[in-house]
């Protein structure tokens, strides 16, 4: 009776360490990071390959539309990126916390949008690949009124299109 245990628990074991562990490979969907590697099952050029692979945010200071040199190795990644796929075009979209009035949100996200578009441009994208938008204070990425919130609804965000 021991001896068929041990080999039901023996079996079992061997199936396990044979399983395809995919969820171990999906990449960050925050778009905060970058591997070197393209991970999970994301379609070369696609969306989920840019936000998985390279990032598709980058964040601004209070007020601000200057690009720390956090969100300018972002953009050099996604540059990179952009250049392995001259078919794809993108979207910019800049984005504000949910203090201030409508049009300041408005102008401002246009500003964080462009600087990003500027920088994109400089490294050699093609602008007509590049398309800006501003949603001000109206797609907040996280909700909440404290600082954490705030400082992650300060971006824009990349989107293949």
């Amino acid at each position: 009776m021991k001896l068929k245990l041990l080999g039901a628990l023996a079996l079992v074991a061997a199936l396990a360490a044979c399983s395809d562990d995919k969820a171990a490979n999906t990449g960050s969907a925050s778009g905060l990071g970058a591997t070197s590697a393209p991970t999970g099952s994301a379609a070369p050029g696609s969306e989920a390959d840019l936000v998985a692979n390279v990032g598709d945010r980058v964040y601004f200071d209070l007020a601000q539309n200057s690009l720390s040199s956090e969100a300018q190795a972002t953009l050099d990644r996604q540059a990179a990126w952009l250049a392995r796929y001259p078919q794809v075009t993108i979207q910019l979209a800049g984005n504000c916390d949910d203090r201030g009035t409508e049009e300041y949100n408005i102008a401002l996200g246009n500003r964080r949008a462009n600087a990003a578009r500027d920088y994109l441009v400089a490294k050699g994208v093609s602008a007509e690949r590049i398309s800006t938008i501003s949603y001000g204070k109206d797609r907040p990425a996280a909700t909440g009124d404290d600082d954490q919130s705030w400082a992650q609804n300060r971006n824009a965000i990349t989107a293949v299109r």
